[in-house]
C-alpha cells in the first residue's frame, strides 16, 4: 500500500466513524440515509468493478467472474434504490444478508489464511465472527427500526477501525531477483 493509499484509508476510516457517530444521534430517523448508503455503496462498487472489468479483468484468466460480481453488486444497489420509500424492514434484510455473507466470507478467508501461516489470519476471523454476531442480532430484532440503525452504526465504525487497523499494518512485498 502506498503512502497516499494509506492516508485515503485513514481519511475515509475518520469519516465512516463520523457518519456512524451521527446516525446513532439520529435515532430511527436514519433510515432513510442508510438505504441511501446502501444503495450508492452498492452501486458505486458495482461500477467500478464493471469498469475494472472493461478495462482489464475481460484480459484475465477467471475476469468474467469479476463481470458477474459487478453486475450482480450494481442490480443490489439499484433494487435498494428502489426499496428506499417501501418498507424498513427491508433495511433489515439488507443487513442480514450483508453481514451472513460477509462473515461466511471473511471467516472462509481466514481459515486458509491459517492453512498458509498468514499472520493476518486472526483479524480477518474476528471481524467474521463480528459479522455473523450482528446478523444474527438482525433477525432476533428484524421488525425494530432503531435497532437497525444502531447496528448498522456500530458495523460502520467497527468496518472504520478495520480500515484505520489496515491502514497502519506493514504490507509485505515480493522481491523477485534475477538469477
Amino acid at each position: 500500500m502506498t503512502k497516499w493509499q494509506r492516508i485515503k484509508s485513514v481519511f475515509i476510516g475518520i469519516l465512516m466513524i463520523f457518519i456512524g457517530v451521527l446516525m446513532v444521534f439520529m435515532g430511527a430517523e436514519a433510515c432513510s440515509l442508510i438505504m441511501i448508503i446502501l444503495s450508492l455503496s452498492l452501486t458505486i462498487s458495482g461500477l467500478k468493478m464493471l469498469i475494472y472489468y472493461f478495462t482489464m479483468a475481460r484480459h484475465m484468466v477467471g475476469g468474467d467472474q469479476i463481470l458477474i460480481r459487478g453486475m450482480i453488486i450494481f442490480d443490489l444497489g439499484a433494487i435498494a434504490e428502489t426499496l428506499t420509500n417501501i418498507s424498513q424492514i427491508y433495511i433489515m434484510g439488507y443487513l442480514l444478508a450483508i453481514h451472513a455473507f460477509s462473515g461466511f466470507v471473511e471467516i472462509l478467508r481466514a481459515v486458509e489464511a491459517k492453512r498458509l501461516d498468514s499472520p493476518g489470519w486472526k483479524l480477518k476471523f474476528s471481524t467474521g465472527i463480528v459479522n455473523i454476531i450482528l446478523a444474527v442480532i438482525c433477525i432476533v430484532f428484524l421488525r425494530s427500526t432503531s435497532i437497525a440503525v444502531y447496528l448498522y452504526s456500530a458495523g460502520l465504525i467497527y468496518s472504520a477501525i478495520i480500515r484505520i487497523i489496515s491502514a497502519f499494518r506493514k504490507t509485505a512485498v515480493v522481491f523477485i531477483t534475477p538469477s
